[in-house]
């Protein structure tokens, strides 16, 4: 039965949608324990520019996977799939009522879907593959598959390019052998009970909110966050500092492109990215939206019947 199985909460929306700001209001009604589900904060030392929550709302809000590993430690989907469900069996059993909150709707959905339900398609590793195929041909990726995942590449025919091109896609975002999560689905049921809360912001009021944010970072010392990121030994090649924000800052460290242009490509990748999160949301219909504050009533009894049922 569903309401036998952990109540979850998940608040989903767009980057700078506001969504920490209303899982620290619900926490106040719910004394939720939150668990992150954005794929930056959870590396160390990536504070200003990943919009971690400040200290005072770490103290008084418990969180959970957080600044966990360091920027040039591995982390994937598969990663966070397996330590979100650890932190959620402590909780349940400790009768906590647990809240989801993050901006990477990839480790959403496998925690929730499971793995190979939760992957979507990832277009410029695509293009990349294709990029390869191109240059040195199907056998080529072919090999790269044995190499990875020898039991997937047994089961599919060598001119088989789209089955070669999901598997691979599925390893390099989760770091599991799509041969391993089949195995696994044949044996996989629903986990949990799941409210997912969208937040519904208007386009334009969106694009100033990343705007204002942004300054804000900079105001912060997020300029010099990168430089202390690169002192400690990080290098710009590395996977969280190629994110948006963190890659502009290096170019403008690295004299590719002044402090002002390396703002106004934040402000456009930020908001192209915020577009791209919200087709993926639209696509889920198990999201319910809310205006934000104007909903926020209608949130407080939406939950007090999810876990009255």
């Amino acid at each position: 039965m569903t309401r036998d199985l952990p109540k979850i909460v998940v608040i989903l929306g767009p980057t700078s949608s506001g969504k920490s700001d209303l899982a620290c209001e619900l926490s106040k009604h719910f004394n939720f324990e939150i668990i992150n589900a954005d794929s930056l904060q959870i590396y160390k030392y990536l504070d200003i520019g990943t919009a971690k929550p400040d200290l005072k709302i770490l103290d008084s809000v418990p969180h959970h996977l957080i600044s966990i590993i360091k920027p040039d430690e591995q982390f994937n989907a598969g990663i966070y799939r397996e330590k979100a469900n650890e932190v959620i069996d402590i909780l349940h059993n400790r009768n906590k009522k647990i809240l989801i909150v993050g901006g990477t709707y990839l480790y959403v959905r496998v925690l929730i879907e499971g793995l190979i339900e939760g992957v979507e398609p990832d277009t410029s590793f695509r293009d990349e593959l294709k990029a390869l195929r191109a240059a040195y041909g199907t056998e080529h990726i072919y090999n790269n598959l044995k190499d990875i995942d020898p039991e997937s590449a047994l089961s599919i025919n060598e001119n088989d390019y789209v089955r070669m091109e999901r598997a691979l896609e599925v390893y390099h975002l989760t770091g599991q052998k799509m041969s391993d999560m089949q195995k696994e689905h044949g044996f996989s049921k629903k986990k949990y009970n799941v409210f997912k809360i969208g937040i519904d912001i208007e386009r334009e009021l969106l694009k100033k909110i990343i705007e204002r944010r942004l300054d804000n970072m900079m105001d912060r010392g997020f300029t010099s966050e990168v430089k202390s990121l690169r002192e400690r030994g990080y290098d710009k090649s590395l996977k969280p500092m190629q994110s948006i924000g963190y890659k502009e800052i290096n170019d403008y460290l690295d004299g590719v492109m002044s402090l002002e242009d390396a703002r106004e490509k934040i402000i456009i990748n930020t908001r192209r990215l915020a577009k791209r999160q919200m087709t993926w949301l639209r696509r889920d219909k198990e999201i319910n939206w809310y205006k934000i504050p104007q909903d926020f009533k209608h949130i407080l009894e939406d939950l007090n019947t999810f876990y009255e049922n």
